[in-house]
C-alpha cells in the first residue's frame, strides 16, 4: 500500500489535510471515508480498514474534518453540515486529479455525514456506514452535561476522549435542524450497514432505524464484539475486508 500526503481547499478556502491510500496494482475505485466526532483520518481503525481494501484494489481518500487534524480552521465554528459540505469538497478533489469515488464510508457521525452527502454525489455507487447513528442530533447525549452552559452562554468548553473542544449553539442548532429518514429512504444507491451489537457509545438500535429506513438493495454487517472505536485490529481488519466483498458487486 502507498500513502500520499495531500491537501485540499474546502468551500472557505481553508487547507484540508488528506491520505490516499493506494494498491500496489491497479486501483478498481477510490473510496472516500469520513471519520467519526472529534477524531481524525489517522485513526488506527481507518488504517486498518483503508489496509482491508486497498488489498482489495480499492484507493482509499482519507481527510480530517475542518478544525481537527491537519485541517485548518475553527473547530467551533464547524458542524455537521460544514463535514457535509467537506466531504463534497473532498469528493469534488478526487474527481478532479484521480476518479470521482465510487465507494462513501462513514464512521459514527461520519457515516451519517455520508449519508446525506451521497445524493449531491452522482458518481457514488454505493455507501457504507461504521456504528453510525440514525440521526446527527444523537451526538448532543455526549454534550448533555453543557447543553444548558451552551444554550445560556452560546458556547461552552467540553472534554471529549480527554480532550478540550469549544461547542457553540450554532452547532446544537445545525444538528436539531437534520432530518434523516427521508434522506435514508431517498438514498437510491445500495447500502451496508455495519455496528456492534455491544457499541455503549452508538446503541445498535440506531442500526436498525437505518436499515429499516432504506430501501433495498441493503445489508447489514453485525460486528460482533467490537467497541465503538473498532479499536480492536482484528475487527476493523474484519470490517474493511467485509466491506471490500460487498462492494466489489457495485464498484
Amino acid at each position: 500500500m502507498a500513502i500520499e500526503r495531500l491537501f485540499f481547499k474546502n468551500k472557505n478556502d481553508e487547507k484540508i489535510g488528506a491520505r490516499l491510500d493506494t494498491p500496489d496494482g491497479e486501483v478498481k475505485a477510490y473510496a472516500l471515508f469520513a471519520h467519526c466526532f472529534t477524531c481524525h483520518k489517522n485513526l488506527n481503525a481507518i488504517k486498518n480498514i483503508s489496509k482491508s481494501l486497498t488489498n482489495a484494489g480499492i484507493g482509499v481518500f482519507r481527510f480530517d474534518f475542518t478544525g481537527l487534524g491537519e485541517s485548518e480552521g475553527d473547530f467551533a465554528d464547524t458542524n455537521f453540515s460544514s463535514n457535509v459540505d467537506d466531504l463534497i469538497a473532498a469528493a469534488d478533489f478526487l474527481a478532479a486529479e484521480y476518479a470521482a469515488p465510487k465507494l462513501l464510508i462513514g464512521h459514527s457521525l461520519g457515516g451519517a455525514a455520508v449519508l446525506m452527502a451521497a445524493s449531491k454525489l452522482p458518481d457514488v455507487a454505493a455507501v457504507v456506514t461504521v456504528g453510525a447513528p440514525c440521526n446527527p442530533e444523537h451526538v448532543t447525549h455526549m454534550l448533555q452535561w453543557s447543553i444548558d452552559e451552551i444554550e445560556a452562554n452560546g458556547k461552552a468548553e467540553v472534554l471529549l476522549a480527554g480532550r478540550p473542544f469549544t461547542i457553540k449553539k450554532q452547532f446544537l442548532d445545525d444538528l436539531a435542524e437534520q432530518k434523516m429518514t427521508e434522506v435514508i429512504r431517498s438514498l437510491k444507491r445500495p447500502l451496508l450497514v455495519c455496528h456492534s451489537p455491544i457499541d455503549n457509545t452508538v446503541g445498535i438500535e440506531n442500526a436498525a432505524h437505518i436499515f429499516s429506513s432504506a430501501l433495498h438493495p441493503k445489508s447489514f454487517l453485525s460486528l460482533d464484539k467490537a467497541d465503538h472505536l473498532l479499536t480492536g485490529a482484528a475487527d476493523a481488519k474484519y470490517a474493511g475486508g467485509m466491506i471490500a466483498a460487498w462492494a466489489e458487486a457495485y464498484i
